[in-house]
């Protein structure tokens, strides 16, 4: 079968590869479409592994089950998630699936650019998604990265009429746009460099979109009657938004750290002003839980959140290295899919 390898952002091969063989509790699944994550460009991280072959965020159709496999079948249309939880830690135990270690270990192999992917049995008994007919392969890839933002805003404890700022608007920035008016959100504001990314912000549901580089809180008080976010959602890892946040968070309000910075980077917080006179809470999130990932199928099944506009280049498994300069990039495209049949 043929392989998108990952060697850095700027060398991406298509190599020839053995289809993975499947054991007990395991599934064969052929890639219909798998989406660019913004993590897949993160060269700082992705570098030291190296060669590898990412996508994480996929949907196919199974083409072999192994022995002891009674939920699939040969034919099922699915999506799955390349981490799972082990459930029964001290932090599954406690809800926290996504910090739990076996979730940091487990995998697809070889990754989601490849026409054939195998699931292990753990990511099997717990991590595949059947399809219902009214979504799309394409549609289906936005289940993981859906995921994520959906855990992200119940950490943050997001509440119906609150008012939001997103910093960064792109695909993930966009997805938290669209989650917090399914969820009720009051005012919605976004930020970018980005001209393109406005506009997208604005047709997802934005109600004010703002230049990155303008005065933030002050605009964002002009419209929100004299007060600052109730809850800031970081979705870059420039430092300067991470400052921004910061000053953009309404007392007794949120930020919510989204997106993870450049390797080393740190940013100045003023204790006093932050939390003793403001009582401002500081949380992330990583990743998404099962249950989050058929949360996340629902709201794209009941079309709650549009992601099928938010796809703007399809390519073929050939031209994987081309989506992934689009995405590191950062222009003029919202997601990037890569479509193995192309």
């Amino acid at each position: 079968m043929r392989v998108a390898v990952y060697y850095n952002n700027h060398d991406i091969r298509i190599e020839e590869r053995p289809v993975p063989k499947i054991d007990k509790g395991e599934i064969l699944i052929r890639i219909e479409a798998s989406g660019i994550c913004g993590s897949d460009v993160m060269e700082w991280y992705r570098i030291k592994k190296a060669p590898l072959v990412l996508g994480h965020e996929i949907a196919g159709e199974i083409v072999a089950v192994g022995d002891g496999v009674t939920h699939y079948k040969v034919g099922d249309r699915v999506s799955a998630a390349h981490h799972v939880p082990c459930n029964i830690c001290y932090y599954c135990l406690k809800g926290h699936h996504t910090i739990c270690d076996t979730l940091r270990k487990t995998n697809f192999d070889p990754g989601g650019f490849a026409e054939y992917v195998r699931l292990p049995s753990i990511n099997v008994d717990r991590g595949v998604f059947l399809l219902p007919h009214e979504v799309s392969y394409e549609e289906a890839t936005f289940i993981e990265p859906l995921a994520c933002v959906l855990r992200g805003q119940k950490k943050a404890g997001i509440e119906p009429g609150e008012s939001v700022l997103v910093i960064g608007s792109g695909i993930s920035g966009l997805l938290h746009i669209q989650l917090a008016c399914a969820l009720g959100a009051g005012l919605i504001a976004a930020t970018d460099i980005s001209e393109y990314r406005l506009n997208a912000a604005k047709r997802f549901g934005a109600n004010l979109a703002i230049h990155a580089e303008d005065d933030v809180p002050s605009l964002l008080r002009k419209a929100n009657n004299g007060r600052l976010a109730d809850l800031v959602i970081v979705c870059t890892g420039a430092t300067k938004a991470f400052i921004q946040a910061l000053q953009s968070a309404e007392r007794n309000g949120t930020v919510l750290f989204f997106a993870p910075t450049e390797n080393g980077v740190t940013i100045p917080i003023s204790v006093n002003d932050l939390f003793w006179r403001n009582d401002i809470t500081l949380t992330t999130s990583y990743a998404g839980s099962p249950s989050d990932h058929m949360v996340a199928l629902e709201l794209i099944k009941s079309h709650r959140v549009n992601v099928l506009e938010m796809i703007t280049h399809r390519l073929g498994l050939s031209e994987t290295g081309t989506g992934i300069g689009l995405v590191a990039n950062s222009r003029d495209c919202i997601k990037v899919i890569i479509e193995p049949k192309r």
